[in-house]
């Protein structure tokens, strides 16, 4: 059992380093009360879903953004779903970097949303780092036999 304890510990220096860092908020507190028994897997669907759409997202952005004439309508759109995305996971400071893009959007200024998309991808591309390695020892602590730890 020494192992799964060792585990359980990392796992909760590690998140709650994620929340002193501000890369997730208590969002992604209610995705882990959601997962029981009954659907173990459940917080790692949720992240992968968000991995995809937010890849989606970035590349959309990034095409949308190195048009001719920019449809910032598109691009607001776009950021819109980025915003919902990481917001419904917790993704804190996604989200953040989201809002500040849709104000270039609003004033169609494309030097600020080139500027914004690199910190989007920036910090999506840390928090997915972050993720994988907290659902990496989720699925140790399962494997080992453990429970993942109440984060409430």
């Amino acid at each position: 059992m020494e192992i799964v304890a060792k585990l359980q510990k990392q796992f909760m220096d590690f998140i709650s380093a994620l929340y002193r860092e501000r890369f997730l908020d208590d969002q992604f507190l209610q995705l882990q009360k959601l997962q029981d028994e009954s659907n173990p897997d459940f917080v790692c669907e949720v992240v992968s879903l968000f991995f995809e759409d937010s890849e989606n997202l970035i590349n959309n952005l990034t095409a949308a953004l190195q048009q001719q004439v920019v449809d910032f309508k598109q691009v607001d759109s776009h950021v819109h779903q980025f915003k919902g995305s990481s917001s419904s996971i917790g993704a804190q400071r996604v989200k953040n970097a989201c809002m500040a893009f849709k104000t270039f959007c609003e004033e169609k200024n494309i030097e600020g949303c080139v500027q914004c998309l690199q910190q989007v991808k920036h910090e999506y591309f840390l928090v997915k780092n972050k993720l994988e390695t907290l659902m990496m020892l989720e699925k140790q602590i399962l494997a080992a036999g453990g429970r993942i730890p109440d984060l409430s």
